[in-house]
């Protein structure tokens, strides 16, 4: 395409100019216009220590011959050297041995079965939760509080966190139970890391009393569990988090007072700039509508300074975790 671009260019301006719009080197041009005749190869003539075909079958026998068979290439060169008898160099036997399909790894490697990608779907809120653990820093170094927090990932609300002393599979299961208790209803599906914690007897057994499918992140991957990261993200980079906590009571605190704002005033660029709240409890339709209002009331009162009618952003139709290749193409929330 730039050729035939070139040459009609060309024609108008010079060959300078039009090498220097189209970005093609001058010197590429004019040495694709010379003939060159094609390089005629030379015959190569063996090397003069190359073996023949006889002495590389000897060689070939004698790394297969029984008593050098479990040796490496290294001890029949030394074997054969200490009886008096030399056919070739180290590298020479590998070469060989390498034509024939004999030089591979010939220990059991180990092997790992593949790991289920998880492919979850909300298409509204209550459906998927997602939970994780992380440290808070305690008062002295070596001391640490865990924060356990569950997610709904559709509108990324909090409906339940945890600040305990220790982590262990009964307090998981316990703070699971309670935050169900309190939401009213399980939800389908609960996603979690491979922490001993979210793989524990008692959490297993819970979400299967309950009917509750268990999904989990593969092991070192990180993204299959996104919305509980960037809560925590959220969390730790906020102003007012503290580099250390001077008792699990203020840990305590500071984590009531920061899910409340989290869930009512935080506004989410994922799900359209609403609050988690508002998009949980089914207010957010409503609130887009006051806010389609607004903007066209601007609108209309300097539309010189718009570029086309304004709308608020659209709320998300459905929420996942690794976007399963089927699902319809609608609104991707993060």
């Amino acid at each position: 395409m730039i050729d035939a671009a070139f040459v009609d260019l060309a024609e108008v301006t010079s060959t300078k100019r039009a090498c220097l719009l189209l970005g093609k080197s001058r010197a590429t041009h004019y040495r694709r216009q010379q003939d060159r005749p094609a390089r005629q190869r030379r015959h190569r003539p063996p090397p003069r220590s190359k073996l023949s075909a006889a002495e590389r079958a000897s060689v070939l026998a004698t790394l297969h011959h029984e008593s050098f068979v479990d040796k490496s290439v290294a001890q029949v060169w030394a074997t054969l050297l200490d009886e008096g008898s030399y056919q070739c160099s180290e590298s020479t036997m590998y070469r060989i041995l390498r034509e024939a399909g004999g030089v591979r790894e010939r220990r059991r490697q180990a092997t790992h079965p593949p790991r289920t990608r998880p492919e979850l779907v909300a298409t509204g809120a209550g459906q998927v939760w997602s939970w994780d653990i992380t440290k808070l820093h305690g008062p002295v170094p070596g001391v640490y509080y865990d924060l356990y927090v569950i997610i709904d990932i559709y509108s990324r609300y909090v409906p339940g966190f945890l600040v305990a002393p220790t982590e262990t599979g009964e307090l998981a299961k316990a703070f699971i139970e309670a935050t169900i208790t309190a939401a009213g209803a399980a939800p389908r599906v609960v996603h979690a890391d491979r922490g001993a914690s979210m793989t524990s007897k008692p959490v297993a057994l819970l979400l299967a009393d309950l009917g509750v499918v268990r999904s989990h992140s593969r092991p070192k991957v990180s993204n299959d569990n996104p919305y509980s990261e960037a809560a925590f993200k959220t969390l730790k980079y906020c102003p007012a988090f503290p580099n250390r906590f001077g008792s699990i009571e203020d840990a305590r605190a500071f984590c009531d007072q920061f899910f409340a704002y989290y869930n009512h005033e935080h506004r989410h660029s994922g799900i359209g700039l609403h609050t988690p709240a508002s998009v949980h409890f089914g207010t957010a339709a409503k609130v887009r509508e006051l806010r389609a209002e607004v903007l066209a009331a601007a609108h209309a009162r300097h539309p010189h300074r718009f570029r086309r009618p304004p709308q608020p952003p659209q709320l998300p139709a459905a929420a996942w975790i690794n976007r399963p290749a089927l699902e319809p193409a609608v609104q991707q929330s993060n």
